[in-house]
């Protein structure tokens, strides 16, 4: 759609507004997506201030924590999470909810992935097995392996 966008300004000499009409998207996008760089459309980005959600970020973590730990059957959704902070008084929204527990399990599988496999091991330590011979019975004949 941005190349369409394009196209029309710089081809066709269209206004913006003009663009917009026949688009059906508003003015305002049409002359963000005219004056980005590049082919991709520019994308929101929410700022870093406090929000409503900051004094119920422990209660959420520590709930969060403790999901982890349970079967996946039995951790609480997003839902059950908002209308459990909602009854502690949040008066936030669903998304900036939904927004951080993302955040959150992106940061913990990424803390997850540092396990440490030693290269060394002693006799007998890894690569354990069995020399034991076995024997087969087919049609009568005994075959030994």
């Amino acid at each position: 759609m941005i190349g369409k966008v394009r196209r029309m300004k710089l081809r066709e000499q269209l206004s913006n507004s003009e663009i917009a009409r026949r688009t059906g998207l508003s003015r305002n996008t049409v002359k963000k997506w005219l004056q980005a760089p590049g082919d991709q459309a520019p994308k929101y980005q929410r700022g870093n201030g406090p929000t409503k959600l900051g004094a119920f970020e422990a209660t959420l973590v520590q709930a969060l924590q403790a999901d982890a730990r349970r079967p996946k059957h039995a951790r609480r959704t997003a839902r059950t999470l908002f209308a459990q902070l909602q009854a502690q008084g949040y008066r936030g929204g669903y998304s900036r909810l939904t927004d951080f527990i993302r955040d959150w399990r992106q940061r913990q599988g990424q803390r997850a992935g540092t396990a440490f496999v030693p290269m060394s091991f002693e006799f007998g330590e890894a690569f354990q097995f069995d020399w034991s011979e076995e024997g087969l019975l087919v049609g009568g004949v005994y075959h030994h392996m």
